[in-house]
């Protein structure tokens, strides 16, 4: 017997509102509701949540954040909004990072994000002297306290250098050992980026793991790394286990340049991940005018076929100092950068919130008989709409059970 109806819902690729009937955590049908149609079904044993015409999608997937760094603004002097200003005040503020500490912020966090429809995310944890495993320990057990609302990936990070730094080394290996599920770099604050690069690889391949590299976060369009993390790549036959974040140069680049940089991305099948709050927060701060936006424009990179998303990257600390984990306003934020109009393209933005990430999370998004009953009721009528109005995440649902609930609000006439 079904277990869950969501009645007049809309969905993407029907013309006609739906019913979806949900059965042991999977979608059992859908069945689509014209003008005439009366559900038959009337077993008051059933649950049933009437999304009143609203759109409903597979939820939103994160595919760059920092979670051990979330929510340390109050620890912060930030009066620049330089890079070096947050790296430096970011680094004093790990001094008092704690276990206990980590997690409870962390766990702000995904609470956010839950209620914005966030159904999985990959977060980056800093493992290296200062912090030890400490972090990483502390996502772990958040990992597990919301498991029954959100899926999260643990990338132990090397942010603050590896070639000198055996202690790194060893502790990223470590995390991996112990349950994290990829490792990332960061080859700007290494001393050596190309070796830093490889030495990520080594990792990866001795644990059978993907990596997520921080790349090229500035705006001078010179000595990108890009080509030496193609070259790896392809080299080590990791194609489409890579992705990339912030590539800010890219957007500092001429055409020509551009799209030489973006052959080689597709070359190697490596995602472009764009981070709008933050990269427009740090990048520019020494114009006086004409200021970049120092954010790349996703959609040209995902007419090649390149895996493209957009992310949160930081929340209420020295690199972002905002942040509500919504990655609808993250979309419409990065549409406004972008300037993008059209249908088809804010649909494309869209899709960087959803379907994109859920691929580089190795998650299936479809809404399909037979599929996880994932599910997230959004205040809108299709995509579009909720991108162009930073619509509100109503309902959500993980494996058939509901997970939060937003009230609409409403407007009381007198």
């Amino acid at each position: 017997m079904t277990d869950l109806i969501i009645n007049n819902a809309r969905l993407i690729g029907y013309h006609y509102p739906v019913n979806i009937y949900i059965k042991n955590g999977h979608i059992e049908r859908i069945e689509v509701l014209e003008d005439q149609d009366i559900d038959n079904e009337l077993d008051a044993s059933i649950s049933r949540y009437d999304a009143k015409g609203h759109f409903v999608c597979s939820g939103f997937f994160e595919s760059h954040i920092h979670l051990d760094k979330a929510c340390i603004l109050d620890r912060c002097n930030v009066s620049e909004g330089t890079f070096t200003e947050a790296a430096e005040e970011t680094d004093k503020a790990k001094e008092d990072f704690t276990e206990a500490d980590v997690f409870n912020r962390a766990s702000k966090v995904i609470e956010m994000a839950i209620k914005k429809g966030t159904v999985g995310l990959r977060t980056f944890v800093e493992t290296d002297e200062k912090t030890k495993l400490e972090g990483f320990n502390a996502i772990k057990k958040a990992r597990a306290k919301y498991a029954f609302a959100i899926d999260i990936e643990i990338c132990a990070f090397a942010q603050s250098g590896l070639t000198t730094k055996p202690t790194t080394q060893q502790l990223l290996q470590q995390a991996l050992e112990q349950g994290a599920d990829l490792i990332g770099g960061c080859p700007y604050k290494d001393e050596n980026p190309d070796q830093h690069i490889e030495m990520i690889f080594d990792i990866a391949e001795k644990f059978d793991v993907d990596v997520d590299f921080h790349l090229d976060f500035d705006l001078d369009p010179k000595n990108s790394s890009i080509p030496k993390l193609v070259e790896e790549t392809i080299k080590r036959n990791y194609q489409g286990r890579v992705s990339i974040g912030h590539v800010t140069k890219l957007s500092a680049m001429d055409k020509m340049k551009r799209g030489e940089m973006a052959g080689l991305l597709k070359s190697a099948n490596i995602t472009l991940t764009v981070l709008p709050a933050t990269d427009i927060y740090i990048n520019g701060s020494d114009y006086e005018a004409l200021i970049p936006r120092g954010t790349v424009n996703a959609n040209q990179f995902a007419e090649l076929g390149i895996n493209t998303t957009i992310s949160s990257n930081n929340i209420l600390n020295a690199f972002t100092p905002y942040g509500d984990a919504s990655l609808i306003r993250m979309a419409n934020m990065y549409a406004n950068l972008a300037q993008l109009s059209s249908d088809d393209e804010i649909s494309d933005a869209f899709d960087m919130i959803t379907v994109n990430p859920a691929k580089l999370l190795a998650i299936n998004s479809l809404i399909e008989v037979g599929a996880s009953a994932t599910l997230v009721v959004l205040e809108a009528e299709n995509a579009v709409e909720a991108i162009r109005s930073n619509a509100q995440a109503l309902a959500g649902f993980k494996n058939g059970i509901q997970t939060f609930n937003n009230q609409a609000a409403e407007i009381y006439f007198n």
